[in-house]
């Protein structure tokens, strides 16, 4: 029996982003977004009141980061785990699967709720998009330049696999993160 491993890949994040990670991202608000659930939490900030290490982003707000030294990564905000999904899915204008990440723009990232779904949507979109385009023959083709040196020679299906385990990884967290904003305080019980 032939597999279609390109529809196999899209079908696993498209099932969990219709069904779980989507739907329970609307309705989310700026005070959800920006909220800290532990002191000294990463989150996104206006350019230059990060008191991170390092800052990364091409706009007005930036994510908070660490060098590769860094022990421990703090609590992040749902804003940063919104911005981190929308650089793992990559810039919405440029092909995923050609040439290498040096060659991205860098992502400004939104200030809002909304604008960081809108983001979200976008790069989901064309993610999805690209990863059809591949086909069988190009699910197997060596990773090459868009990846660091260690996946050179390892398929470009490796690479769509990890990006959904991060997908579907940090989206739990951004879940759990809601629920726990709701129960703040002992506003709501879920």
């Amino acid at each position: 029996m032939d597999v279609d491993w390109s529809f196999e890949l899209v079908d696993q994040l498209e099932w969990h982003w219709q069904h779980q990670l989507r739907p329970r991202l609307n309705g989310l608000t700026d005070d959800e977004y920006f909220w800290q659930p532990a002191p000294g939490c990463w989150t996104i900030s206006r350019r230059g009141d990060s008191s991170a290490p390092m800052s990364i982003g091409g706009g007005e707000f930036t994510m908070d980061q660490a060098g590769l030294a860094h022990d421990r990564e703090p609590v992040t905000t749902i804003a940063w785990r919104l911005a981190h999904l929308i650089d793992v899915f990559g810039p919405s204008t440029v092909p995923h699967f050609d040439g290498p990440p040096s060659d991205r723009p860098a992502i400004s990232y939104s200030g809002t709720a909304e604008g960081a779904l809108r983001q979200l949507d976008e790069g989901h979109d064309a993610w999805i998009r690209d990863v059809r385009s591949l086909g069988t023959a190009g699910l197997a083709r060596p990773q090459g330049a868009i990846s660091p040196p260690v996946y050179a020679d390892a398929p470009m299906a490796r690479l769509i696999l990890y990006t959904h385990v991060e997908i579907v990884h940090h989206g739990a967290e951004i879940c759990l993160l809601r629920d726990l904003y709701l129960c703040k305080d002992g506003r709501e019980r879920l």
